[in-house]
Parts: C-alpha cells; structure tokens; sequence
C-alpha cells in the first residue's frame, strides 16, 4: 500500500479515503481520563509513557474509545482490519490504568454481516475494559436498516439505537446518526431523537459532567465529506 495520500485539488490538498488510509495504519485510539469533571484526552502511545501514566492515574473516570474496525474490509487500504483491532487491544491491554469501559463509535463491521458481528464480538472479548458500549456507523446498519446491529448491541436502547447511561457522577449519551443522511450526505438525528434528547438532558443539573458520543461528528468538521450532522444545532442547545 502507498503511504502517498491521494490530493483532492478542489480542497486542501488531502481527499477523505486518503485520510481514512492512512487512520488504518496505526491500530490505534483513545484513552479519556475525567477527573474534576474536566475531560482529557491521550492516544494510546501518549498514555503509555511515563508523564502520561502519571496524569492518567491522578483521573477520577478511565474510558477508551476505538472506531471504525470494519470487520469484514478486506481490500489494499487495510488487507487486515482484525489484526488491526487486535493491535488496538493489545494497547488498551497494556494502559497504565485498566479502562472502566470501552466506547466502540461505528463502523464495527464492513457489510453489517453477522459473521463480521461475531468476529467483531470475539476480538473485543479480550480487551481488559470492562463493559463495550456501542453506536452504529453506516456500514453497521447497511442492507437491513440496523436491525441486526439492534439485536447484538442495541436491545436496551430506544428507537434507532440510542440511550444513555450514568457512571461515577457522568452521565454519557450515545446517539445515532447514520440512519438518515440529508439531501447534502450529512448524518441527522430525526424528531423522534431529538425529543428523547431534550428529555433526557431536563433530568440532570446543569453542572454534571456530560458525554456526547456518535459515529458521526455533531459539528461540521469538514461538511464536503459528510462530516457533520444537518440537525445537531438543535441538540447543542439542550446541552
């Protein structure tokens, strides 16, 4: 595989599949420290070393995030994404601090297939974090509108997948976005969602800490790729 990213002269010089390439090289992802109810975060390289083993354990909260595994993918950008997945664990294995829990945020799968599931399940069984929390991505909810998705991950969730969950004074929010794309290919959260958002958002005081979590970014990182979500400014304003 080249490690050139293709250029998109229409933009910046850098094109998305170029970017997402490259992302699947490292096998990698993110551990979030909170302590004092301020979110921090460090790579797994980041948080191996010694000065950020040292800030990692003065944390309250330890969570890791990982995304888009594509169980499944097998072409020349990535001939190996469950050797890739496997690299990640090792990482997350070898944390200064042992994770509470670990958030998948989509793109589990390539094809939502349900061997792509079950190898996906298999491999993240022997992470030492605890619980895995999940969010579709597209391609987890490609072919059967979720529904396979919703009986391996989402049975305790409300509507398309989404819900929320309190841990050590922080209250995280999954949400779903891939289900719907908007005329210009950006993730929208619908009515029904949104609703649930404001609702369950009215129940907690102003100052708990709270966590924002979906396959899709809420804000328009980079629109022309579709990466953002058309509806989000309606839910920023409940947090």
């Amino acid at each position: 595989m080249t490690d050139e990213i293709r250029p998109n002269e229409k933009t910046d010089g850098i094109d998305r599949r170029g970017f997402l390439e490259c992302m699947a090289w490292a096998g990698s992802g993110v551990l979030w420290t909170i302590a004092g109810g301020v979110l921090s975060s460090k790579t797994f390289a980041q948080a191996a070393t010694d000065n950020g083993s040292a800030a990692i354990r003065k944390g309250d909260l330890h969570f890791a995030q990982i995304s888009d595994s594509h169980i499944g993918f097998n072409k020349p950008a990535n001939p190996d994404v469950a050797g890739t997945l496997q690299s990640a664990i090792a990482k997350i294995n070898a944390l200064p601090v042992a994770p509470e829990f670990l958030l998948h945020t989509g793109d589990i799968t390539h094809l939502a297939a349900a061997e792509q599931f079950d190898t996906s399940t298999q491999l993240l069984s022997s992470a030492n974090a605890g619980r895995v929390f999940y969010v579709p991505g597209e391609h987890d909810v490609s072919g059967d509108n979720g529904k396979l998705y919703r009986e391996r991950y989402g049975k305790d969730a409300i509507g398309d997948g989404w819900y929320s969950f309190d841990k050590n004074g922080v209250h995280f929010i999954g949400l779903v976005n891939v289900m719907n794309f908007s005329a210009n290919g950006l993730g929208t959260l619908g009515g029904q969602q949104l609703e649930w958002l404001e609702k369950d958002l009215k129940a907690h005081r102003s100052s708990t800490p709270i966590v924002v979590f979906a396959h899709i970014p809420l804000w328009m990182v980079f629109p022309d790729w579709g990466w953002g979500t058309s509806d989000s400014a309606q839910a920023l304003t409940y947090l």
